[in-house]
């Protein structure tokens, strides 16, 4: 009767054991990312004590490098859907199970997401006033309560599906189209959604011109579309050069596509911004002024967005060249994308928002090195994450982690 627990329960255990299990190369990285996340915990654990005085934020400034952090990772997370649209809708089979790995990497992002929150809030013990009809946010009006919801069903769709693809994977059997198809689907339309209320955060924000934007949504999601497969495509590399597992240069090029497309639309929408915050010359250019040109001397902001924009200038460039259909300047594109959208949607869009304030004052935000730390761990413990699954999966995926005959029928023998 209980033969399907104890085959889980043992499933669990392998992959515990598993996990532990590697190269020398592989025990060398996971040494590494622990011992970064464990200094980012001692950064976090004296910013619990000292509180937020510890970072850079103030009363002007109150979101910062957690935040620029989480609003680039969401896009990340988002990203997997461009793996499950080519596969599930137009049954492409370049990608066939390479869909997993960039569900998996979505299940890493949001925890880091989650992570991010959480290391922003000045008393993380009073986390439960974000759930909604628990705590004492004003559900549904209040967006930052609606956000919690779809980054948390997003991330139980994506576990449910690899999870359940894995098992069947490792029991052998054909999965039941019936207990994860519909899951899919809905994961597609949830993708766009997570991305689209994260932007709705702050153009809900009426009292900050610089984000007050109707196109902010659609930049949200075309810079996490170029962002999160550029990513994918160097991820896909790694695991095919250290792994052995057989991933076809199809399958990079079909990303490289999706990459293409999307940083056009991406560096569109931005030159859309900048005509409407420049041409006009009004007061509500303010922010954009002090990101692009400085403001009344204050610059600190400028050498990071014009590195931003020659970085993905070049990186459009290069994808739309026939040069970047050789992997080694497609891999160049896609670092330069990486790089190029986390300073843009990063410190590029959340820091200007508050400079000037309302009343006019500008006072500058620098991160501390307390702040990089805790930021640095938070990395290093999504990295750890997400290795410790790809550790997981591979070999299911390749067959070398199956259930044991041998093991079946001394359960079989016993139930008898």
């Amino acid at each position: 009767m209980f033969k399907w627990l104890r085959d889980y329960l043992y499933f669990l255990y392998r992959c515990f054991v598993i996990s532990f299990q590697g190269s020398g190369y592989f025990y060398t990285w996971m040494t590494f990312l622990t011992a970064l996340s464990l200094i980012g915990l001692n950064a976090y654990c004296k910013q619990l004590v000292y509180g937020l005085s510890v970072t850079g934020m103030t009363d002007h400034v109150s979101w910062g490098l957690y935040i620029a952090n989480f609003t680039y990772l969401v896009g990340m997370a988002a990203a997997a859907v461009m793996l499950v649209i080519p596969v599930y809708i137009y049954k492409n089979k370049n990608l066939g199970d390479v869909v997993i790995f960039g569900e998996l990497f979505a299940i890493a992002s949001i925890i880091m997401c989650l992570l991010f929150v959480t290391v922003d809030l000045g008393r993380p013990d009073r986390f439960w006033h974000l759930i909604p009809f628990i705590g004492k946010f004003h559900w549904p009006v209040s967006m930052l309560s609606w956000d919690v919801v779809v980054l948390n069903v997003y991330l139980l769709l994506n576990m449910h599906i690899c999870g359940y693809l894995l098992y069947m994977k490792y029991l052998g059997r054909k999965p039941a189209k019936i207990l994860y198809t519909p899951f899919i689907f809905l994961s597609i339309a949830w993708a766009v959604s997570i991305h689209t209320v994260t932007a709705f955060l702050l153009v809900g924000l009426g009292g900050r011109p610089f984000w007050n934007s109707a196109i902010l949504g659609p930049r949200f999601i075309a810079s996490a579309f170029a962002a999160g497969p550029a990513f994918i495509v160097l991820t896909l590399q790694v695991i095919r050069r250290l792994t052995g597992y057989k991933i076809s240069d199809d399958a990079l090029f079909l990303l490289r596509r999706i990459i293409q497309v999307a940083m056009v639309i991406n560096i569109f929408l931005l030159g859309n911004e900048v005509f409407k915050e420049f041409y006009t010359e009004s007061l509500h250019g303010a922010s954009a002024k002090y990101l692009f040109l400085g403001l009344h001397g204050h610059n600190n902001l400028v050498p990071w967005i014009w590195s931003a924009l020659a970085m993905n200038f070049t990186a459009m460039i290069l994808l739309m060249h026939p040069a970047s259909r050789k992997i080694k300047y497609l891999n160049i594109a896609c670092v330069l994308a990486i790089v190029g959208i986390w300073i843009e949607k990063g410190m590029g869009l959340i820091i200007p928002g508050f400079i000037p304030s309302p009343l006019g004052e500008i006072v500058e935000y620098s991160p501390t090195l307390n702040e990089i730390l805790v930021c640095i761990g938070i990395w290093a413990t999504g990295f750890l994450l997400y290795t410790i699954l790809l550790r997981i999966s591979i070999p299911i995926l390749k067959g070398n982690l199956q259930i044991s005959l041998k093991y079946t029928q001394r359960i079989t023998i016993k139930s008898e």
